[in-house]
């Protein structure tokens, strides 16, 4: 079980962590919303909680929780930067579809 980064998003999120000055990784996670059903949510990590898991990829802490992690198995985030818009895209082997604007998916 694993969620990985490529070196763009490595390097976005050690930016945005130094730029915060503090923190110790970003937290991936799911919430059940959207047209497709579920949808991810980022938030950065100070310290984190007992039951969750943490990988480590190119130097960065990645905080999933248990209940995320069965959507998120093998996942590959990535930062992309497409004309003035940029963000993470996310390369999930368990998601079945996701909806025309990208921002949900379903299992």
């Amino acid at each position: 079980m694993a969620i990985t980064l490529t070196e763009s998003a490595a390097r976005h999120v050690a930016d945005q962590l130094a730029s915060r000055g503090k923190g110790v990784g970003i937290r991936v996670g799911v919430t059940t919303t959207g047209c497709s059903g579920m949808a991810y949510v980022l938030e950065f990590v100070d310290e984190p909680n007992e039951q969750d898991e943490v990988f480590e990829d190119s130097g960065i802490k990645i905080v999933v929780d248990p209940k995320s992690l069965v959507y998120l198995d093998g996942t590959e985030m990535d930062f992309v930067k497409v004309g003035v818009n940029e963000g993470f895209e996310f390369k999930n082997p368990n998601a079945k579809g996701e909806c025309g604007c990208g921002e949900s998916f379903s299992v």
